[in-house]
């Protein structure tokens, strides 16, 4: 089948807008959050209060047969269980643990968001022997674009002296290497499950992970800070609910590299973020990188198509099968 014989639909803003938003409020959060307890104290909390509302959601939707959780619909099987438990293991526990350890340790939050950005780079120059996923000129142009302005906003923080040690610059790398490989382990699920039945698994998968951590360390117990709290609630309703569910629907409908490419606003945003929570105002070179991350985003995704059509290998049965699904409108 080919893509060009079926006009593409107007992409709507309120996917990629509000990943690049919502992403960019864990930045914030895990500052807000590692001022009160330690960064496994924090995650361990964040994710047994995800846990609980996700879970209690899905039980709900299920309950009354609605929406993904149709209490009809076959429970997913074992050995896609434990896939999406993989995923969650490396897209909330090692991607977050390690971001927001660096951020605890001392490490600039510009700086966590930029190495993290360096995503899309990886992403477009795997997505295609990987997934099949035809990464243009104009994409590589928009991303080696995005990655100059990500380096202009956070150019500062990469010259100030900081406390962290040496080693934990090595934890934000780590974390975008294991959001890396969570993109394309849900890409290539044969029987992946969606947002609604997927992420509460995730949290799950991460409660248990981060409390296993902050027990052996003797940090489980929250502090009594009435901040830590807030903290909490803001890394669970922004970041966690917000983030992750756009991120995971603009995986599925845009696929790894456009996904990716978003990724760079997230610096310039956290900037934004940072000057509304903390009064940090921002200065010549971080409105400039935010313009350049603009115009990178925009060269890469404007006027390409829908990923994971036009860019789905001809002689792929498996891949052309899920186009012609997802073309009738079927949800998985």
């Amino acid at each position: 089948m080919s893509a060009a014989s079926t006009p593409a639909a107007p992409a709507s803003p309120v996917i990629p807008v509000g990943l690049v938003v919502l992403w960019s409020s864990g930045f914030i959060g895990a500052e807000l959050g590692t001022r009160h307890a330690t960064a496994d104290t924090l995650l361990m909390w964040r994710f047994i209060a995800a846990t609980a509302l996700l879970g209690g959601a899905w039980l709900i939707l299920r309950r009354l047969g609605l929406g993904l959780g149709h209490r009809h619909t076959a429970l997913p099987t074992g050995r896609t269980l434990a896939g999406q438990a993989l995923i969650g293991a490396l897209s909330q526990g090692a991607y977050l643990g390690s971001v927001v350890w660096a951020v605890g340790l001392g490490v600039p939050a510009g700086t966590s968001a930029l190495i993290a950005a360096l995503q899309p780079l990886a992403a477009g120059a795997l997505a295609g022997p990987l997934l099949g996923e035809r990464v243009t000129r104009r994409q590589w142009a928009g991303l080696a674009v995005g990655l100059a302005g990500v380096a202009l906003v956070v150019r500062g923080d990469l010259g100030t002296a900081t406390e962290a040690p040496p080693w934990a610059y090595a934890l934000p790398f780590t974390g975008m290497a294991a959001l890396l490989a969570a993109s394309f382990l849900e890409r290539r699920a044969k029987s992946p499950l969606g947002p609604v039945d997927a992420l509460p698994l995730h949290c799950l998968t991460s409660a248990v992970l981060f409390t296993a951590v902050a027990a052996a360390g003797g940090r489980a117990a929250p502090p009594a800070d009435p901040g830590f709290w807030a903290a909490v609630a803001w890394v669970v309703l922004l970041s966690t609910v917000g983030g992750y569910g756009f991120y995971w629907l603009s995986l599925r409908r845009s696929g790894v590299t456009r996904t990716s490419a978003l990724i760079y606003l997230t610096p310039p945003t956290t900037m934004l973020w940072a000057y509304v929570m903390f009064a940090e105002a921002p200065g010549a070179l971080a409105l400039a990188g935010t313009a350049v991350c603009v115009l990178g985003v925009l060269t890469a995704t404007v006027g390409t198509g829908t990923a994971g059509t036009g860019a789905v290998r001809a002689n792929s049965p498996q891949l052309d099968a899920e186009v012609r699904e997802r073309q009738s409108g079927v949800v998985r």
